[in-house]
């Protein structure tokens, strides 16, 4: 179905021309940039391999409803991204210096890719996705510079004894010409794609280990437990993430550094967070962090947390 005749495209050239303020009657705060004052100084930078994109990404759930926080604030999260609002997020973003989105093969995400594109974004996109046979659609779709295995059916998949199929999609993405990833919350999954010396451009780090069996979860040591949703962590999960991530030679994006929520419910939490993951992992990594910024600003904050703690752009 093409992206064009959806109803969150119908009216798309309308709304563009009022960008990039913010869309009438939205909640949605831009920076003091977006209202006229100086454009903030570049954020540090990443290579993705002929691509250098910046070590803060914007990522995709909040803007497809997923909060780890219950059905009402998914909810809320979907009637907050409209088109509209979800261009206008990403657009503030770019002017904060953020230059790459991580986003599924979704509709309103192919909608926003398309919009961005007509208003002269450079922004660069990079696409979680698991169905080999669909490669070819999201690179028409999304033209994106990366495209990376989903980190929930990659720990399924491994687990099943089915890695080959991962190993399988990495290959057909490299075959349509576009740098390819494997995304996981199980560290062992990452050094074993390394160890194995997988063709793969880059990986995505999921901070904490969502997807632990039962059997795993009740090897949790008492007292570091972290609740993500209905999923159980362990507090221990950023620093085994980050070592795996450290050994590694490929680049790595670091996910959920802010624990889906639960790392950021004081502005101290948010630094050290920030603090934390540009100190453990490699200085070519970066991180990838959803934001809802129906209060406040988030892409200036998030961009200014990277910019005091990741190191100095590459050359």
């Amino acid at each position: 179905m093409s992206s064009d005749n959806h109803p969150d495209v119908t009216g798309r050239r309308r709304f563009l021309a009022h960008l990039p303020l913010a869309v009438a009657g939205s909640a949605l705060v831009l920076s003091e940039a977006a209202q006229g004052s100086d454009a903030p100084p570049p954020l540090p930078t990443m290579r993705l391999g002929k691509h250098h994109v910046s070590r803060l990404l914007a990522g995709w759930n909040p803007i497809a409803g997923y909060s780890y926080q219950g059905s009402a604030m998914d909810r809320q999260m979907r009637e907050f991204f409209t088109l509209e609002r979800t261009v206008a997020f990403l657009q503030n973003c770019e002017r904060n210096g953020i230059t790459a989105w991580q986003l599924d093969h979704a509709e309103k995400g192919i909608a926003a890719v398309r919009a961005l594109r007509e208003q002269g974004s450079k922004m660069k996109f990079l696409c979680l996705h698991a169905d080999a046979g669909s490669i070819e659609k999201v690179v028409a779709d999304i033209a994106p510079i990366a495209i990376v295995h989903h980190g929930g059916a990659t720990d399924r998949l491994f687990r099943d004894g089915k890695s080959g199929q991962v190993r399988d999609f990495v290959q057909r993405v490299r075959d349509a010409g576009v740098l390819a990833g494997v995304s996981a919350h199980n560290p062992d999954c990452i050094k074993r794609v390394a160890d194995e010396g997988w063709p793969v451009d880059l990986f995505m780090t999921c901070f904490y280990y969502l997807t632990r069996s039962d059997e795993q979860r009740k090897q949790i040591v008492s007292g570091t437990e972290l609740h993500i949703g209905h999923y159980t962590c362990s507090t221990s999960d950023p620093a085994t993430m980050t070592a795996v991530a450290r050994q590694v030679k490929q680049p790595c994006l670091g996910f959920k550094i802010l624990g889906a929520g639960q790392r950021c419910k004081t502005e101290q939490q948010v630094v050290e967070a920030f603090e934390f993951a540009f100190e453990h992992l490699k200085p070519t990594d970066g991180v990838i962090v959803g934001m809802y910024p129906r209060t406040r600003d988030q892409a200036h904050e998030n961009a200014r947390h990277t910019r005091q703690s990741a190191a100095p752009p590459t050359t």
